[in-house]
């Protein structure tokens, strides 16, 4: 897999790679795997803007979210739906039929997450999961320990998973549901390529983690070296917890070259 740390914003370079993989697919429909967040807001934003602008079209593309709250209904202002219909949505030409997040609501939880796996395989797989990365290392809601070969499932949520969602929840970790419903990280590692993107300090050391330590389900955000077309999408302060050989490959590139890009291959 690859690292790559840049100076630019996260959001518009994830972006503007996908617009680029959108008009190079080859097929229809695109099958994207999308995650929620402050990290991808900025994502979300230019992908409206190149909609509005008329550089993108949604029309042809098919959605899947990595995961949704538990007892969260869709209106809920902290439901990744409404999240995801904010930010995105409601500024796009995506078809309904076409948009995909699970259930927090259905009455039978783990038969929404087999319809989930079900639903993905009927449209031919991912072809690029987005995500981000969690203090933790955890993928979508998939916590320390998740087995690698692990599909859509209930989840419950950690102390310190919960705690950092807080901010979102009168940042009273208390009103912070205590499960969630989740695809699983071999539903993630399923999709033909992956780029995760990871922002601030407070992922330092799960990416140091990934780029220096072993792989181990202990840490989630390692299962990404196991796939053949994965990328790290970080910036400085997410990489400022680097050792050894790519911290002083990531000074030396950036002495001869300040605002490029530094790709490390893992």
């Amino acid at each position: 897999m690859k690292l790559i740390i840049t100076k630019h914003n996260l959001g518009l370079w994830a972006a503007s790679y996908i617009r680029t993989r959108w008009q190079t697919r080859g097929k229809d429909p695109f099958v994207l795997g999308l995650p929620t967040g402050g990290t991808v807001e900025d994502m979300y934003a230019a992908l409206a803007g190149l909609v509005k602008n008329g550089k993108m079209s949604f029309q042809d593309i098919v959605t899947f979210n990595m995961d949704e709250y538990v007892g969260l209904p869709p209106q809920h202002a902290q439901s990744y739906h409404y999240y995801m219909k904010h930010h995105l949505f409601d500024h796009v030409d995506a078809q309904e039929k076409n948009v995909h997040i699970l259930d927090g609501m259905a009455p039978d939880l783990q038969a929404q997450c087999t319809q989930y796996e079900q639903d993905i395989k009927r449209a031919g797989g991912i072809d690029l999961f987005l995500g981000g990365v969690g203090r933790n290392g955890h993928l979508a809601f998939n916590e320390p320990g998740s087995a690698f070969d692990s599909r859509t499932r209930v989840m419950e949520l950690t102390e310190s998973t919960r705690r950092a969602n807080a901010r979102f929840f009168d940042n009273n970790p208390a009103l912070v549901p205590t499960q969630a419903l989740t695809v699983g990280i071999g539903t993630v590692l399923d999709a033909q390529e992956l780029l995760f993107l990871a922002s601030g300090p407070s992922k330092a050391e799960a990416v140091a983690r990934l780029v220096q330590g072993e792989i181990t389900p202990n840490w989630p955000i390692t299962a990404l070296k196991t796939h053949p077309q994965a990328a790290l999408l970080a910036d400085p302060q997410a990489a400022s917890a680097l050792t050894g050989t790519a911290k002083t490959q990531l000074e030396k590139a950036w002495a001869a070259y300040p605002n490029e890009d530094v790709i490390l291959t893992l």
